[in-house]
């Protein structure tokens, strides 16, 4: 405890240091004579109304550029501009389970605060890598299509990668709701204003809102507090985390944290790159990420939802975060246009950990199903026209079959649980049947499977 707070000590400035501002641009402010770091929190004083709060973002000659937290309205030439602080926080604890917070870590609920808690850094460092174990326990996200096919491990990272309206936060709020985690954080960054309260009371309800703790940073709100929204909930995973807990982390979405920082990058005079992305959004992407996983003390379990424009998942955010993370899940909107929820395409999706968390069983199982619907998929034409003839090929005539009843195990009703068990199960008995019903599945090249 002491030694904690003798480095917290160690990095705080006196808040005496002052400023004035000298020009706006944008929504970007220059302040003159305030050498402070990148980061602190600082106040611009008005004639009227309260002061702005804000933040340091970066330096242009001996200027130092603030990024406003609630616009530029009111603020002129020669304003005062003071530091309150030379970083920021958030407040941690178990307390704020079932609360609603803002970037800042303030509760947005209209109930009691919660009592006094711990505070950390929102930028913390990522855990050492020769320190993080081995990633060899499953989690149940209550996801049948993902706990059979793409089975997940304490620890493990994941995109969900999507166009908008094709059941992103309908499949986030299955997760949070029936996952065998201990505690779900959620980060809701860049959404509309509607969907906040349809999401914690429709998707969510009230047996997962008991179990998390959810940030907020709706999109009018300035870019600084989109991306510190995301800091903030990941820092609260953090805490969860050191304290010996499974953490289920949720953020929706990792394009609007990208995007944010866009805006913050390109006020500051960083160069455009990739589709106009400054250097500092690929550099801060591996930072946010990487502070997730697993850990000696307990595990956060992370699922990145990322917005595909036109549903190109090689668009650069998705293109980088495809690269960091353990996993991808891609929503097709054409299944979701069949009614097919959730429309997780499974021939498109993969879990890397997945061999090294189940047994060989429900392993040649998922390859087998995977098979099947490689076999239809490549044959659905002929067979829709009927231009194939039945008994030509065993493997078609196995994936017409079973076609049906493989939808069905991919399918599941909103309010229907499942666990890795329960689907793996599920999965072996439609392997065991389709085996059964068709031996000459494995001499025509199919995987072996043992008929029980």
């Amino acid at each position: 405890m002491i030694a904690s707070l003798k480095s917290r000590l160690d990095q705080v400035m006196p808040t005496a240091v002052t400023g004035s501002v000298v020009e706006t641009f944008g929504t970007t402010t220059a302040v003159a004579g305030f050498p402070v770091p990148i980061g602190a929190v600082v106040e611009v004083e008005r004639q009227v109304g309260p002061p702005i709060p804000a933040e340091v973002i970066g330096f242009k000659g001996e200027q130092t550029l603030i990024y406003p937290l609630t616009g530029v309205q009111g603020i002129r030439r020669g304003n005062r501009v003071r530091m309150t602080h030379s970083f920021r926080t958030v407040g941690v604890g178990e307390q704020l389970l079932g609360r609603v917070l803002d970037a800042h870590g303030k509760c947005v609920d209209n109930l009691p605060p919660p009592t006094a808690s711990d505070q950390v850094r929102l930028d913390r460092d990522p855990p050492n890598a020769i320190n993080r174990p081995r990633i060899d326990q499953t989690i149940s996200t209550g996801v049948r299509a993902i706990d059979g096919m793409l089975t997940c491990g304490l620890g493990q990272r994941v995109g969900i990668f999507a166009g908008s309206g094709v059941g992103k936060s309908v499949t986030l709020g299955m997760m949070a709701r029936y996952t065998s985690a201990d505690v779900n954080v959620i980060a809701l960054i860049g959404e509309r204003g509607r969907e906040v309260n349809d999401f914690i009371e429709r998707d969510l309800g009230p047996e997962g809102m008991a179990r998390s703790v959810v940030v907020v940073a709706t999109s009018d709100q300035p870019a600084i507090q989109r991306m510190q929204a995301a800091m903030a909930a990941t820092s609260i995973a953090e805490s969860f985390r050191e304290s010996g807990k499974n953490v289920l982390f949720l953020m929706d979405s990792v394009t609007r944290f990208a995007m944010a920082q866009r805006e913050i990058g390109l006020a500051a005079g960083e160069p455009p790159t990739t589709k106009g992305y400054p250097p500092s959004m690929f550099a801060m992407l591996p930072r946010l990420v990487e502070r997730t996983g697993r850990t000696q003390k307990g595990s956060i379990t992370a699922f990145y939802t990322v917005l595909v424009e036109g549903d190109d998942t090689n668009e650069p955010v998705a293109d980088t975060v495809r690269g960091l993370l353990d996993g991808h899940i891609v929503l097709s909107r054409k299944l979701a246009g069949k009614g097919h929820y959730p429309a997780i395409d499974i021939m498109q999706s993969i879990s890397r950990l997945m061999n090294d968390l189940v047994g060989e069983e429900a392993r040649t199982g998922s390859i087998v199903i995977r098979d099947l619907m490689a076999t239809y998929a490549e044959n659905e034409d002929l067979i829709n026209i009927g231009a194939y003839r039945q008994g030509s090929n065993p493997r078609i005539d196995m994936a017409i079959r079973l076609k049906d009843e493989i939808d069905r195990f991919l399918r599941q009703r909103v309010d229907e649980q499942a666990s890795v068990q329960s689907a793996q199960e599920q999965l072996m008995a439609l392997v065991r049947k389709c085996s059964i019903a068709q031996p000459n599945l494995q001499a025509a090249g199919g995987p072996k499977i043992a008929a029980k």
